[in-house]
């Protein structure tokens, strides 16, 4: 809601200044009750967020386990109010989770390829059958559904080529509708 010309009009018009700061401060409150209240055109609860709420989610992206102290000095606020913020944010499902960054090297699982699937059917029902199928694979990291030359594009992270070529033809071949796949093999994570 933008304040047009006509905003302050019955504002202008009361001559008890404390009569007006309230009716004011109420409308603007009564303001805010609302856009907290909205919904977008999705039915979703509309998330309002200001500048100290993107600069926690900035610095989170970056340290997941920073104190709320450290956070706090960081975004230029006390502990209490950034707290209740983080707090909100977790609560109103703007932050999802908190997950651990690990070295794959370590864990034998740094080979990466990039698998284009196409599918012979993308009837609704065939493209939940394959999405709950790909889901039930540990090798897939990502799954996105993409628009163009075929229609899903994973991530695929397993220990060699060898062990790739048993999740893509034992397990990724298999899902419902699968069509063909092509394999893009990386040969080096610039950036993750």
């Amino acid at each position: 809601m933008a304040f047009h010309e006509g905003f302050l009009e019955p504002y202008q018009k009361s001559e008890n200044l404390f009569a007006l700061f309230l009716q004011f401060f109420s409308d603007i409150l009564h303001y805010f009750y609302y856009l907290q209240n909205k919904l977008d055109k999705f039915g979703n609860k509309l998330v309002i967020m200001d500048k100290f709420d993107r600069q926690i989610i900035e610095i989170l992206q970056e340290n997941g386990r920073i104190t709320i102290s450290e956070l706090a000095d960081r975004v230029g606020l006390s502990k209490t109010p950034c707290n209740a913020r983080l707090k909100r944010l977790i609560e109103n499902g703007t932050i999802l989770g908190f997950t651990a960054l690990v070295n794959y090297e370590a864990l034998e699982r740094n080979h990466i390829a990039f698998t284009e699937v196409k599918l012979n059917d993308t009837r609704d029902a065939s493209l939940k059958a394959f999405n709950k199928g790909v889901m039930a694979i540990p090798e897939v990291e990502h799954c996105h559904m993409i628009a163009g030359q075929f229609d899903y594009l994973l991530k695929v992270r397993t220990k060699d080529i060898q062990a790739y070529r048993r999740a893509l033809g034992e397990k990724i071949s298999s899902l419902p509708c699968v069509a063909n796949t092509s394999t893009h093999v990386v040969m080096e994570a610039v950036k993750e």
